[in-house]
């Protein structure tokens, strides 16, 4: 039987419509981890709508066993990740504590910012 894991205390997450890097605050956490959109076009009405939620879908599903969410990005990737989030995955909408535009970090600017953010010396 798998016992449940303790949620990490904080992680940052950087996301537009096609990646995210999710990057674990505390040196003890998991492992950084970067996702990608699956790209496979279909002529079907809404199939990149249908695409963006099963990248999202993902996304949440990699912010599961993490504490406190800070998720930043682009103002409209944001928008689409958060509107996805409060509509389908209450869950994830508990964790996350704020949204923050930001330009696309280096992973070691990403990781500072949320630091920063929660307050935790380096």
């Amino acid at each position: 039987m798998n016992k449940p894991s303790s949620p990490t205390a904080h992680a940052v997450v950087w996301i537009d419509h096609h990646h995210a890097y999710v990057a674990p605050i505390e040196a003890s956490a998991a492992e950084p981890r970067h996702l990608k959109a699956h790209s496979h076009p279909t002529a079907q009405h809404g199939s990149a709508v249908r695409s963006e939620h099963e990248f999202y879908a993902s996304v949440c599903k990699g912010l599961e066993g993490m504490g406190a969410i800070l998720v930043t990005g682009s103002r409209t990737g944001l928008a689409d990740f958060r509107h996805y989030v409060e509509k389908h995955r209450p869950l994830t909408m508990a964790q996350v504590v704020a949204y923050e535009v930001a330009a696309h970090p280096t992973e070691n600017q990403l990781v500072a910012l949320g630091k920063q953010f929660f307050e935790i010396s380096a």
